[in-house]
């Protein structure tokens, strides 16, 4: 173990943990003294694409299958300040609501019944937005039990 590592990853899990509170509380995620402090936010080159489940469709079930689609920058699976504009992890929102923090273009999240809008984000390896964010078009499915 090497603390002088673990202490330089702190930003990024404190931006994650706000992240995370921010989607479980509806509240504005707050900024850490230490992302703030970093100055501006990069922009990326990436788009990101929901290719399952295709809009309108039904699924059904307690989870849907995710695929998408990166272009122009890959995921990586660690987390790091020393970010790049074409490298970084992928956020999943569920009616606006953060479910999960993904190193990978396919998975499955739980869901619930009803009427859903999915949507992705491509966002910096600290797992902070780039500048302008780089988000997916919404789809919307629907869910039945």
């Amino acid at each position: 173990m090497n603390p002088s590592a673990d202490w330089r990853r702190l930003p990024a899990v404190l931006a994650a943990i706000a992240i995370l509170v921010a989607a479980c509380t509806g509240e504005p995620a707050p900024t850490h003294p230490s992302i703030a402090s970093m100055g501006p936010r990069p922009s990326s080159p990436a788009t990101v694409e929901i290719v399952e489940p295709a809009p309108s469709t039904t699924v059904t079930g307690a989870t849907a299958h995710v695929v998408l689609r990166l272009n122009g920058a890959t995921i990586v699976p660690e987390t790091t300040t020393a970010i790049r504009p074409d490298q970084g992890h992928v956020h999943l929102y569920v009616n606006n609501q953060l479910v999960s923090m993904n190193y990978g273009l396919e998975q499955d999240i739980p869901v619930q019944p009803g009427t859903l809008v999915l949507k992705a984000e491509f966002v910096a390896a600290d797992h902070a937005p780039f500048s302008p964010r780089v988000w997916s078009a919404e789809t919307v499915f629907t869910v039945r039990s």
